[in-house]
């Protein structure tokens, strides 16, 4: 296995959410099989900034500026331009791999989706439907959740991505579906669903995923988890790659072995490469701990 020398390409993912009857609910879509990255798994949507998510008007299709946005990513190297465009990423994903579009009309009105769908589906960019329909990107309803920096060891991946991850609720009105081109299969599940399902072999998902559902399990609704997050900074997380005894290990903020002692989230410090999965060292409870 050989260290990655390639830069980290900037990127954003959404971690949608609803209150279901058994509480927080996690929208998760399957990756077409054939994809070059990630092929099969279940992820969040996202991927990676484009150039065009910089070049959005910010006085007519942001509602909030660029400096306020940069801002609340915490991060001084961080230009304001981009950091817009980490949102707008985050918002154009979305609504490419899950159809919910996270903008609004003049007035706050909701967006025609159908319409929105069709300028997709005809190839127009994100920018162009954006002013097409006269809608400005609802950045507010964004909250900053983490900095994910893949590790230079490859490991499910052979690309490096520098990935902001973002929550927010769907609007109630709007309905997630796969695209069936980048995603094949849609399922709104619990924290605790997902990952047993992970467990259980039904599924497919990469350490991000799965520490970040563990985080999540530990909140009773959408609308706490949105409070947490808001009221810290998001925590960076750049895991550390090692081998013990032949076992690839992913070590995390607070571990013994990384270089960061201060843990940035609940759950286990570490996940080890056994079984064809990721697993915590004391087994599937540990995630919740």
């Amino acid at each position: 296995m050989h260290p990655i020398h390639t830069p980290a390409l900037p990127a954003a993912t959404l971690i949608m959410l609803r209150d279901g009857p058994a509480g927080i609910e996690v929208l998760l879509v399957r990756r077409h099989g054939n994809s070059a990255l990630l092929g099969g798994a279940y992820v969040f949507p996202g991927g990676k900034l484009d150039a065009a998510d910089t070049e959005l008007d910010p006085a007519l299709h942001l509602d909030q500026p660029p400096d306020q946005l940069r801002a609340s990513l915490h991060d001084a190297e961080l230009e304001a331009p981009q950091a817009a465009g980490l949102y707008v990423a985050a918002v154009r994903e979305a609504f490419e791999e899950a159809g919910v579009l996270l903008a609004a009309g003049p007035g706050g009105t909701a967006p025609d989706l159908p319409r929105a769908a069709a300028l997709l589906k005809d190839d127009t960019p994100f920018n162009a439907m954006l002013a097409r329909l006269d809608l400005r990107v609802q950045t507010q309803w964004l909250v900053p959740w983490a900095r994910w920096i893949t590790p230079r060891l490859p490991s499910v991946m052979n690309k490096r991505f520098d990935t902001r991850f973002f929550a927010a609720v769907v609007p109630a009105e709007q309905v997630a579906r796969h695209d069936d081109y980048e995603t094949v299969e849609t399922a709104w599940l619990t924290p605790r669903t997902a990952l047993q399902r992970y467990w259980d072999g039904e599924i497919e998902m990469a350490p991000p995923q799965i520490m970040t559902l563990a985080q999540l399990s530990h909140h009773a609704s959408a609308g706490a988890a949105l409070a947490a997050a808001r009221a810290g900074r998001p925590p960076v997380i750049q895991p550390e790659s090692i081998h013990e005894d032949g076992v690839r290990v992913v070590c995390y903020p607070g571990d013994a072995c990384h270089p960061v002692a201060e843990r940035a989230l609940p759950g286990p410090t570490r996940l080890r490469w056994q079984n064809k999965r990721f697993e915590p060292i004391d087994g599937f409870e540990a995630l919740f701990g």
